[in-house]
Protein backbone atom coordinates (compact mmCIF):
# COMPACT_ATOMS: atom_id res chain seq x y z
CA UNK A 1 0.00 0.00 0.00
CA UNK A 2 1.20 3.58 -0.66
CA UNK A 3 2.57 5.55 2.28
CA UNK A 4 -0.25 7.72 3.55
CA UNK A 5 -0.91 10.28 6.21
CA UNK A 6 -3.68 9.27 8.61
CA UNK A 7 -6.39 11.73 9.47
CA UNK A 8 -5.36 14.63 11.69
CA UNK A 9 -8.18 13.76 14.07
CA UNK A 10 -6.68 10.32 14.75
CA UNK A 11 -3.42 11.67 16.13
CA UNK A 12 -2.41 14.18 18.78
CA UNK A 13 -0.16 16.10 16.44
CA UNK A 14 0.14 19.66 15.25
CA UNK A 15 -1.27 20.85 11.95
CA UNK A 16 1.46 22.08 9.61
CA UNK A 17 1.16 24.95 7.16
CA UNK A 18 3.11 26.48 4.30
CA UNK A 19 3.92 29.99 5.52
CA UNK A 20 6.02 31.35 2.64
CA UNK A 21 7.25 30.47 -0.85
CA UNK A 22 10.17 32.01 -2.72
CA UNK A 23 11.49 31.14 -6.16
CA UNK A 24 14.54 31.92 -8.25
CA UNK A 25 15.34 31.28 -11.90
CA UNK A 26 18.51 32.34 -13.71
CA UNK A 27 18.10 35.38 -15.99
CA UNK A 28 19.49 33.69 -19.10
CA UNK A 29 16.91 31.92 -21.26
CA UNK A 30 17.01 29.22 -23.92
CA UNK A 31 14.16 29.57 -26.39
CA UNK A 32 12.80 27.06 -28.84
CA UNK A 33 14.34 29.15 -31.61
CA UNK A 34 17.72 28.75 -29.88
CA UNK A 35 17.24 24.99 -29.75
CA UNK A 36 16.48 24.89 -33.47
CA UNK A 37 20.10 25.96 -33.99
CA UNK A 38 21.45 23.22 -31.72
CA UNK A 39 19.46 20.11 -32.62
CA UNK A 40 17.11 18.95 -35.37
CA UNK A 41 13.83 20.26 -33.97
CA UNK A 42 11.17 22.88 -34.65
CA UNK A 43 9.41 25.30 -32.34
CA UNK A 44 5.99 24.17 -33.55
CA UNK A 45 6.82 20.56 -32.67
CA UNK A 46 8.12 21.48 -29.20
CA UNK A 47 5.08 23.59 -28.35
CA UNK A 48 2.61 21.02 -29.67
CA UNK A 49 4.24 18.10 -27.83
CA UNK A 50 5.25 19.79 -24.57
CA UNK A 51 3.76 23.29 -24.28
CA UNK A 52 7.25 24.68 -23.59
CA UNK A 53 8.36 27.92 -25.26
CA UNK A 54 11.41 28.85 -23.21
CA UNK A 55 13.45 27.74 -20.21
CA UNK A 56 15.95 29.42 -17.88
CA UNK A 57 19.57 28.27 -17.94
CA UNK A 58 22.20 28.88 -15.25
CA UNK A 59 25.52 30.47 -16.12
CA UNK A 60 28.55 28.20 -15.93
CA UNK A 61 29.58 29.45 -12.49
CA UNK A 62 26.13 28.99 -10.95
CA UNK A 63 25.33 25.74 -9.14
CA UNK A 64 22.27 24.30 -7.43
CA UNK A 65 23.28 25.68 -4.04
CA UNK A 66 23.49 29.21 -5.47
CA UNK A 67 19.93 29.10 -6.78
CA UNK A 68 18.75 27.46 -3.55
CA UNK A 69 20.20 30.26 -1.44
CA UNK A 70 18.54 32.92 -3.59
CA UNK A 71 15.15 31.24 -3.27
CA UNK A 72 15.62 30.74 0.48
CA UNK A 73 16.55 34.39 1.03
CA UNK A 74 13.23 35.41 -0.51
CA UNK A 75 11.37 33.17 1.92
CA UNK A 76 13.23 34.56 4.91
CA UNK A 77 12.55 38.10 3.77
CA UNK A 78 8.84 37.40 3.42
CA UNK A 79 8.63 36.09 6.98
CA UNK A 80 11.05 38.60 8.49
CA UNK A 81 13.30 35.79 9.67
CA UNK A 82 17.04 35.19 9.92
CA UNK A 83 18.81 32.03 8.86
CA UNK A 84 19.30 31.19 12.52
CA UNK A 85 15.51 30.85 12.88
CA UNK A 86 15.49 27.75 10.65
CA UNK A 87 15.64 24.34 12.35
CA UNK A 88 16.02 22.07 9.32
CA UNK A 89 17.07 22.47 5.70
CA UNK A 90 15.95 19.83 3.19
CA UNK A 91 17.27 20.26 -0.35
CA UNK A 92 15.40 18.15 -2.88
CA UNK A 93 17.58 17.73 -5.95
CA UNK A 94 19.10 15.34 -8.47
CA UNK A 95 21.81 17.84 -9.38
CA UNK A 96 23.70 18.50 -6.13
CA UNK A 97 26.79 20.67 -6.27
CA UNK A 98 28.76 17.51 -5.52
CA UNK A 99 28.10 14.06 -4.06
CA UNK A 100 29.28 15.23 -0.64
CA UNK A 101 29.03 17.34 1.36
CA UNK A 102 25.31 17.62 0.79
CA UNK A 103 23.92 20.71 -0.87
CA UNK A 104 21.86 21.22 2.29
CA UNK A 105 25.12 21.76 4.20
CA UNK A 106 26.28 24.37 1.69
CA UNK A 107 22.94 26.18 1.84
CA UNK A 108 22.79 26.05 5.65
CA UNK A 109 26.22 27.65 5.91
CA UNK A 110 25.48 30.48 3.48
CA UNK A 111 22.14 31.25 5.12
CA UNK A 112 23.75 31.42 8.56
CA UNK A 113 21.33 28.78 9.84
CA UNK A 114 23.42 28.07 12.93
CA UNK A 115 22.40 24.94 14.79
CA UNK A 116 20.16 23.69 11.99
CA UNK A 117 20.43 20.20 10.62
CA UNK A 118 19.42 18.91 7.23
CA UNK A 119 20.05 16.66 4.28
CA UNK A 120 19.55 16.21 0.55
CA UNK A 121 16.54 14.22 -0.63
CA UNK A 122 16.64 12.42 -3.99
CA UNK A 123 13.24 11.67 -5.50
CA UNK A 124 13.67 13.41 -8.86
CA UNK A 125 10.54 15.30 -9.90
CA UNK A 126 8.68 14.15 -6.77
CA UNK A 127 11.46 15.45 -4.54
CA UNK A 128 9.81 18.62 -3.28
CA UNK A 129 6.55 16.81 -2.61
CA UNK A 130 8.43 14.18 -0.57
CA UNK A 131 10.40 16.92 1.18
CA UNK A 132 7.17 18.61 2.24
CA UNK A 133 5.83 15.34 3.63
CA UNK A 134 9.06 14.73 5.54
CA UNK A 135 9.32 18.25 6.91
CA UNK A 136 5.68 18.29 7.91
CA UNK A 137 6.09 15.16 10.02
CA UNK A 138 9.00 16.75 11.88
CA UNK A 139 6.86 19.74 12.81
CA UNK A 140 3.71 17.71 13.48
CA UNK A 141 5.61 15.61 16.00
CA UNK A 142 6.80 18.70 17.85
CA UNK A 143 10.46 18.00 17.09
CA UNK A 144 10.92 21.06 14.87
CA UNK A 145 9.36 24.50 14.46
CA UNK A 146 10.55 25.71 11.07
CA UNK A 147 11.61 23.47 8.19
CA UNK A 148 12.88 24.94 4.94
CA UNK A 149 12.16 22.66 1.98
CA UNK A 150 14.03 23.62 -1.19
CA UNK A 151 13.43 22.07 -4.59
CA UNK A 152 16.27 23.04 -6.91
CA UNK A 153 17.90 21.62 -10.00
CA UNK A 154 20.46 22.68 -12.56
CA UNK A 155 19.15 20.29 -15.17
CA UNK A 156 21.16 21.91 -17.97
CA UNK A 157 24.24 20.17 -16.52
CA UNK A 158 22.83 16.68 -17.06
CA UNK A 159 20.84 17.20 -20.27
CA UNK A 160 22.28 15.91 -23.53
CA UNK A 161 21.94 18.70 -26.07
CA UNK A 162 22.46 16.15 -28.82
CA UNK A 163 19.27 14.32 -27.79
CA UNK A 164 16.35 16.27 -29.21
CA UNK A 165 13.81 14.14 -27.31
CA UNK A 166 15.03 15.30 -23.88
CA UNK A 167 16.98 18.54 -24.29
CA UNK A 168 13.84 20.51 -25.16
CA UNK A 169 12.18 19.59 -21.86
CA UNK A 170 14.35 20.86 -19.04
CA UNK A 171 15.30 24.16 -17.43
CA UNK A 172 17.03 25.38 -14.28
CA UNK A 173 15.47 26.91 -11.18
CA UNK A 174 14.84 26.75 -7.45
CA UNK A 175 11.88 27.11 -5.12
CA UNK A 176 11.94 27.34 -1.33
CA UNK A 177 8.94 26.54 0.88
CA UNK A 178 8.81 27.27 4.59
CA UNK A 179 6.82 24.94 6.84
CA UNK A 180 5.63 26.04 10.29
CA UNK A 181 2.99 24.99 12.81
CA UNK A 182 -0.48 26.21 11.92
CA UNK A 183 -2.29 28.31 14.52
CA UNK A 184 -5.60 27.26 12.95
CA UNK A 185 -6.21 23.49 13.09
CA UNK A 186 -8.39 23.76 9.98
CA UNK A 187 -5.58 25.14 7.82
CA UNK A 188 -2.49 23.37 6.53
CA UNK A 189 -1.61 19.85 5.44
CA UNK A 190 -4.69 17.61 5.57
CA UNK A 191 -3.38 14.36 4.13
CA UNK A 192 -0.85 12.83 1.76
CA UNK A 193 -0.03 9.75 -0.31
CA UNK A 194 3.47 8.78 -1.42
CA UNK A 195 4.47 5.73 -3.44
CA UNK A 196 7.47 4.33 -5.32
CA UNK A 197 7.64 1.72 -8.07
CA UNK A 198 11.17 0.69 -9.00
CA UNK A 199 9.98 -1.59 -11.78
CA UNK A 200 9.92 1.46 -14.06
CA UNK A 201 13.30 2.77 -13.03
CA UNK A 202 14.86 2.26 -16.44
CA UNK A 203 12.29 4.52 -18.10
CA UNK A 204 13.89 7.67 -16.69
CA UNK A 205 17.40 7.63 -15.35
CA UNK A 206 21.00 8.82 -15.55
CA UNK A 207 22.81 5.48 -16.04
CA UNK A 208 26.35 6.38 -14.95
CA UNK A 209 28.06 8.29 -12.19
CA UNK A 210 27.16 6.07 -9.24
CA UNK A 211 28.64 2.91 -7.79
CA UNK A 212 27.11 0.72 -10.50
CA UNK A 213 28.85 2.53 -13.34
CA UNK A 214 31.43 4.97 -12.00
CA UNK A 215 32.74 7.59 -14.36
CA UNK A 216 35.15 6.20 -16.96
CA UNK A 217 36.23 7.04 -20.49
CA UNK A 218 33.66 4.50 -21.71
CA UNK A 219 30.72 5.99 -19.80
CA UNK A 220 31.63 9.47 -20.98
CA UNK A 221 32.00 8.33 -24.58
CA UNK A 222 28.60 6.63 -24.45
CA UNK A 223 27.02 9.79 -22.96
CA UNK A 224 25.77 7.87 -19.94
CA UNK A 225 26.03 10.86 -17.59
CA UNK A 226 23.00 12.52 -19.15
CA UNK A 227 19.27 12.05 -18.61
CA UNK A 228 17.81 9.16 -20.59
CA UNK A 229 14.07 8.75 -20.94
CA UNK A 230 11.48 6.51 -22.52
CA UNK A 231 9.06 9.34 -23.13
CA UNK A 232 6.08 7.23 -24.13
CA UNK A 233 6.22 5.05 -21.01
CA UNK A 234 6.77 8.00 -18.68
CA UNK A 235 3.90 9.94 -20.23
CA UNK A 236 1.43 7.09 -19.79
CA UNK A 237 2.53 6.38 -16.22
CA UNK A 238 2.45 10.05 -15.22
CA UNK A 239 -1.09 10.64 -16.47
CA UNK A 240 -2.49 7.44 -14.95
CA UNK A 241 -0.68 7.63 -11.62
CA UNK A 242 -1.22 11.32 -10.94
CA UNK A 243 -4.94 11.02 -11.69
CA UNK A 244 -5.21 7.91 -9.51
CA UNK A 245 -3.48 9.32 -6.42
CA UNK A 246 -5.35 12.62 -6.69
CA UNK A 247 -8.72 10.87 -6.80
CA UNK A 248 -7.80 8.59 -3.90
CA UNK A 249 -6.59 11.50 -1.77
CA UNK A 250 -9.55 13.75 -2.53
CA UNK A 251 -12.23 11.13 -2.00
CA UNK A 252 -10.90 9.65 1.23
CA UNK A 253 -11.01 13.12 2.78
CA UNK A 254 -14.65 13.55 1.90
CA UNK A 255 -14.18 15.91 -1.04
CA UNK A 256 -14.85 15.77 -4.78
CA UNK A 257 -12.67 17.19 -7.56
CA UNK A 258 -15.18 20.05 -7.80
CA UNK A 259 -14.19 21.09 -4.27
CA UNK A 260 -10.54 21.58 -5.24
CA UNK A 261 -9.62 25.20 -5.93
CA UNK A 262 -6.19 24.58 -7.46
CA UNK A 263 -4.33 21.58 -8.78
CA UNK A 264 -0.57 22.06 -8.55
CA UNK A 265 0.91 19.32 -10.71
CA UNK A 266 4.55 18.66 -11.46
CA UNK A 267 5.30 20.65 -14.59
CA UNK A 268 6.73 17.99 -16.90
CA UNK A 269 4.62 18.41 -20.01
CA UNK A 270 1.65 20.57 -20.88
CA UNK A 271 -0.23 17.62 -22.31
CA UNK A 272 0.20 15.68 -19.06
CA UNK A 273 -1.23 18.57 -17.05
CA UNK A 274 -4.25 18.83 -19.37
CA UNK A 275 -4.80 15.07 -19.41
CA UNK A 276 -4.75 14.75 -15.61
CA UNK A 277 -7.18 17.64 -15.18
CA UNK A 278 -9.45 16.07 -17.78
CA UNK A 279 -9.38 12.69 -16.02
CA UNK A 280 -10.39 14.42 -12.80
CA UNK A 281 -13.18 16.30 -14.56
CA UNK A 282 -11.65 19.62 -13.54
CA UNK A 283 -11.61 22.78 -15.69
CA UNK A 284 -8.24 23.60 -17.24
CA UNK A 285 -7.91 26.88 -15.31
CA UNK A 286 -7.77 24.98 -12.01
CA UNK A 287 -4.66 23.07 -13.15
CA UNK A 288 -1.86 25.61 -12.83
CA UNK A 289 0.43 25.63 -15.87
CA UNK A 290 3.79 27.46 -15.94
CA UNK A 291 5.67 25.02 -18.13
CA UNK A 292 5.62 27.34 -21.13
CA UNK A 293 7.93 29.79 -19.38
CA UNK A 294 10.15 27.48 -17.33
CA UNK A 295 10.10 23.99 -18.82
CA UNK A 296 10.61 21.06 -16.48
CA UNK A 297 12.75 22.34 -13.60
CA UNK A 298 12.39 19.02 -11.72
CA UNK A 299 12.53 19.96 -8.02
CA UNK A 300 11.42 23.56 -8.58
CA UNK A 301 8.21 22.99 -10.54
CA UNK A 302 5.73 22.86 -7.64
CA UNK A 303 7.01 26.06 -5.96
CA UNK A 304 7.05 27.86 -9.32
CA UNK A 305 3.46 26.80 -10.01
CA UNK A 306 2.33 27.92 -6.56
CA UNK A 307 4.18 31.21 -6.93
CA UNK A 308 2.26 32.01 -10.10
CA UNK A 309 -1.19 31.81 -8.52
CA UNK A 310 0.04 33.60 -5.41
CA UNK A 311 1.49 36.47 -7.42
CA UNK A 312 -1.70 36.72 -9.46
CA UNK A 313 -3.78 36.98 -6.30
CA UNK A 314 -5.69 33.83 -7.22
CA UNK A 315 -4.59 31.49 -4.43
CA UNK A 316 -6.13 32.62 -1.16
CA UNK A 317 -6.35 31.58 2.45
CA UNK A 318 -8.79 28.71 2.88
CA UNK A 319 -8.48 27.40 -0.67
CA UNK A 320 -8.31 23.64 -1.09
CA UNK A 321 -5.13 22.71 -2.97
CA UNK A 322 -3.82 19.41 -4.28
CA UNK A 323 -0.11 19.04 -5.04
CA UNK A 324 0.88 16.04 -7.12
CA UNK A 325 4.02 14.73 -8.81
CA UNK A 326 5.54 11.78 -10.62
CA UNK A 327 9.25 11.37 -11.15
CA UNK A 328 12.13 9.03 -11.89
CA UNK A 329 12.31 6.03 -9.63
CA UNK A 330 9.49 5.76 -10.33
CA UNK A 331 8.20 8.06 -7.61
CA UNK A 332 4.71 9.42 -7.17
CA UNK A 333 2.56 11.16 -4.63
CA UNK A 334 0.05 13.84 -3.75
CA UNK A 335 -0.72 16.06 -0.79
CA UNK A 336 -3.89 17.89 0.20
CA UNK A 337 -3.68 21.37 1.73
CA UNK A 338 -6.11 23.91 3.11
CA UNK A 339 -4.11 27.02 2.19
CA UNK A 340 -3.03 29.06 5.19
CA UNK A 341 -2.01 32.48 3.84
Amino acid sequence: MPTAGPSQNSRHVRRVKISAIGCYVPPKTLTNADLEKIVDTKEEWIVARTGIRTRHIADDEVATSDMSVEAAKRVLEQRGLEGSDIDTVIVCTVTPDMMFPSTACLVQDRLGAKGAWGFDLIAACSGTLYGLTTGAQMIASGAQERVLVIGADTMSRIVDYQDRATCVLFGDGAGAILLEPSEDPQLGLLDYINEIDGSGGDWLCMPAGGSRRPASPETVEKRMHYVQQDGRQVFKYAVRKMADVCVQLIERNGFTPEDVDYLLLHQANGRIISAVASKLGMPADKAVNVIGEFGNTTGATLPLAAQKVLDNGQLKKGDLVVMCAVGAGLTAGASLWRWAY
